[in-house]
């Protein structure tokens, strides 16, 4: 498959491909609803479970982690079964984490709650190996970074429904802690009441997800770019591209930094006096997902006429400084706008790195989203270096973590501007 390139155009174009936009785009939607729904969990089961803040962040280091553990063995696989066949089993398995967490509530028992989130981002993993790479090859090679974007708008609408959707059903009760001095059955019979208010939210998007499988596999003999087989030798050899190798270092702090200000939002705007309840503060993470949908569409049209290295570091410099004011300077309102501002600068940074990393591998490109959905690891890995810093130096000024990845994506940017990348 060849997705960027003016000499790759006619490998590219799949007479009718683009029919299938719509449905990549729905599969985008569904992927970030999923996601952000975390960003929900982690107040309620930090209190029900009475846990710290790197204990909490173990919630997006284990989702996180199946991007590491599975993208490689997804790219394999969609290289053999194909794009869409692909999406079906990841759905599929999607569904499959989203149904566990039902017997996870039934325990009451936090290691239950990881598993079942391992599951459900395994399944987005599959999606995502074969979905990001579909949408850049479902039309005009020159345009890939605009659709990309594009669908990536409907990524971030995903994530700003979300929280309204998990704070209604999750966090409307409200977070309530153990009162100190309980007994063992009676804490366990606590933990079972609160965690019951995650089953019903998981159970309705298993539910949708098994539709839009069936929906998927009714479609799979649609016209779609070519895969050749990949070999895990490729991976090595697609490593050795510096383009590559340092857009999946980008998406790895990219990635880290998105969830570990999303992830901290709750707890941030509680501290900075900005509201004085987690459902207040959980509606307010749809501002900051929201933010990224409207980035997402302005810049769509954005990348269609200015350079997408320099959109890149423009914004990546842009989410690094709203970062340290918030971080360093701001309290009440002001740092309630500047870490949710964070979100509009986010908006174009994943599909650039995407796009740009992949830009010009042909049939490599498989292979080249799964080196780049694994590198999606930085979600695991970012968040819980800030809850530690969080726990030693308190939340706000944890925040200087994900304002360093910023800085670096910044120069990733700079670099790809400059042709530097091209020449090495």
């Amino acid at each position: 498959m060849h997705v960027a390139g003016p000499q790759d155009s006619a490998a590219a174009a799949v007479p009718g491909s683009s029919r299938l936009l719509p449905l990549v785009i729905a599969l985008f939607f569904a992927w970030g609803f999923c996601t952000v729904l975390v960003d929900v969990l982690i107040p309620k089961l930090k209190a029900t479970f009475s846990l710290g803040y790197a204990e909490a962040m173990l919630t997006q280091f284990c989702f996180f982690l199946a991007y590491f553990v599975v993208s490689i063995p997804a790219g394999l696989l969609i290289s053999r079964i194909g794009y869409l066949r692909g999406i079906v089993l990841g759905l599929l398995v999607m569904a499959g984490g989203c149904l566990m967490f039902a017997p996870a509530a039934s325990m009451g028992w936090y290691p239950a709650f990881l598993a079942a989130l391992f599951v459900l981002a395994g399944g987005i993993t599959i999606v995502q190996v074969a979905a990001n790479p579909l949408a850049a090859g479902l039309g005009d090679p020159a345009r890939a970074h605009s659709r990309l974007t594009l669908a990536q708008a409907f990524n971030s609408f995903g994530t700003m429904l979300g929280p309204l959707f998990g704070s209604a059903l999750i966090l409307a009760a409200g977070v309530s802690e153990p009162s100190p001095g309980m007994d063992a059955t009676a804490l366990a019979a606590f933990r079972v009441e609160q965690a019951g208010h995650v089953r019903v939210p998981y159970m309705i998007i298993a539910a949708v997800l098994v539709l839009l499988a069936a929906l998927c596999w009714w479609m799979r003999r649609s016209p779609v770019p070519e895969v050749r087989a990949v070999g895990h030798g490729d991976y090595l050899r697609l490593l050795k591209i510096p383009k590559l190798s340092l857009g999946a270092l980008s998406i790895f702090l990219y990635v880290g930094a998105e969830v570990a200000v999303g992830s901290a939002l709750v707890n941030y705007l509680i501290m900075a006096g900005a509201t004085s309840s987690e459902h207040s503060a959980g509606n307010l993470i749809s501002v900051y997902w929201g933010l990224a949908m409207v980035g997402r569409f302005i810049g769509s049209w954005v990348l269609r006429f200015v350079a997408p290295g320099l959109v890149l570091a423009v914004c990546a410099t842009g989410a690094a400084v709203l970062g340290l004011l918030a971080a360093t300077t701001l309290e009440g309102t002001a740092a309630a706008v500047a870490i949710l501002s964070i979100g509009l600068f986010n908006s174009v940074m994943f599909p650039t790195i995407f796009t740009l990393s992949i830009d010009g591998l042909g049939e490599d490109t498989p292979g080249g989203s799964g080196i780049l959905c694994l590198a999606i690891v930085g979600g695991a890995i970012v968040p819980l270096l800030m809850g530690l810093a969080a726990d030693r130096i308190g939340l706000a000024l944890a925040l200087l973590v994900p304002v360093a990845c910023y800085a670096c994506i910044a120069g990733y940017g700079l670099l790809v501007r400059a042709g530097a990348l091209d020449r090495a």
